[in-house]
């Protein structure tokens, strides 16, 4: 089965294993949990309610979009634009250089294009419609945040990769060639060069608190990591998949706070909380990292827990304001820069229709294959 990826080996695994976070046999997380964040007493979601619990986990109809193509022809005026392009997928340019968070086109978060979480309506714009992308980034080795399709596409695009620790085996078992892969542990940077004496940004592999595996036996087998971004003229904070970590002050502390923060919200639930954050530990973590705008990732494509779909955006919406942050919330495909965001208006309530939209076909689909008899669900 090819989207289950293929495990680290030969020189890439003796790198691995030099890792501080390397444990033997597999990586861990450094950072104790923090008091209170996971609730022992809370039921585990079974595999029962996962697939069928609540009637509010997907929209009633499609989601207000933007097409942003007319928005990229143009460089952003204050140099640092967003597009959230739904889940984690976001499109930064940031002086002249344009990135790419954890690509996610395909019709599942799952293993197989018959089973598994169903995209609540297609991406804004197809793949092939992206402009030239400087780099791909890709945070950790979910489903949700590695797509097997996206990936072979983006192979023959010749675009060079970052992501964490053991995570190029599979970019490499699905055709993105050896030197194309940069895998960096914590606290190590990759710089690319654009055009222009301010065209440069360092990528830097930060802390989070999370896990890997992308089937039954290959739990914790690649790193998980946080990515800061800085140019000369700006900085981005994008979270990946974590808990909350006092991690976040020392990233604050050693790169300096950021001009837009990306922290995920969705698909939190009490016995998940050392490895999700959720709206309000989102916050926390805002508040640890020193502030900067905030646009929520990680909701509003796909059901990944048993919460209400739009949950994560109505908490948000209710507790920002009372705490200071400043909320960034476009539509999907919407491009903005964050210095000159609006206040938030609520679109996400504009879903009326109560016919769901048909999920996208791959551009390129995965051969047919079945799941494995256990999937790796967040919980130990």
């Amino acid at each position: 089965m090819k989207s289950l990826g293929r495990k680290p080996a030969g020189l890439r695994l003796e790198r691995m294993k030099d890792s501080l976070l390397w444990a033997g046999e597999a990586f861990r997380n450094l950072h104790p949990v923090l008091p209170g964040l996971r609730d022992a007493a809370a039921p585990r979601v079974t595999l029962s309610e996962f697939l069928c619990a609540g009637e509010r986990r997907v929209p009633r109809g499609p989601l207000p979009s933007a097409n942003p193509l007319d928005a990229w022809a143009k460089p952003p005026d204050t140099g640092l634009r967003a597009t959230w392009l739904g889940h984690s997928t976001v499109l930064i340019e940031i002086d002249g250089l344009r990135l790419l968070t954890d690509p996610v086109w395909g019709p599942r978060a799952s293993p197989s294009r018959f089973a598994g979480p169903k995209r609540f309506q297609p991406v804004p714009v197809a793949l092939s419609a992206l402009p030239a992308l400087d780099l791909v980034l890709v945070s950790h080795d979910h489903y949700d945040h590695l797509d097997y399709p996206t990936i072979r596409a983006l192979a023959r695009m010749g675009v060079p990769f970052v992501t964490s620790l053991g995570v190029g085996a599979h970019l490499e078992a699905w055709g993105v060639p050896h030197e194309r892969i940069t895998e960096l542990d914590w606290w190590q940077s990759h710089t690319v060069q654009g055009v222009g004496k301010d065209a440069e940004v360092t990528v830097t592999a930060t802390p989070s608190q999370h896990f890997s595996g992308r089937g039954l036996k290959d739990r914790n087998a690649t790193l998980w990591s946080s990515l800061a971004i800085r140019s000369p003229k700006h900085s981005v904070f994008f979270s990946g998949d974590t808990g909350l970590t006092n991690e976040y002050t020392l990233i604050r502390e050693r790169l300096g706070r950021f001009d837009l923060v990306m922290l995920e919200v969705g698909a939190f639930h009490p016995s998940w909380g050392d490895i999700h954050l959720g709206p309000e530990h989102a916050l926390e973590a805002l508040a640890l990292l020193g502030g900067g705008a905030f646009l929520p990732v990680h909701w509003g494509t796909f059901a990944l827990a048993i919460h209400d779909w739009d949950e994560p955006a109505e908490t948000l919406l209710a507790l920002a304001p009372k705490q200071g942050a400043q909320l960034v919330m476009p539509r999907l495909g919407e491009a903005v820069e964050p210095s000159r965001s609006d206040a938030v208006t609520p679109w996400w309530r504009e879903v009326d229709v109560l016919k769901r939209g048909k999920a996208p076909e791959a551009e390129e689909a995965p051969e047919p294959m079945s799941l494995p008899k256990a999937m790796p669900w967040p919980a130990d």
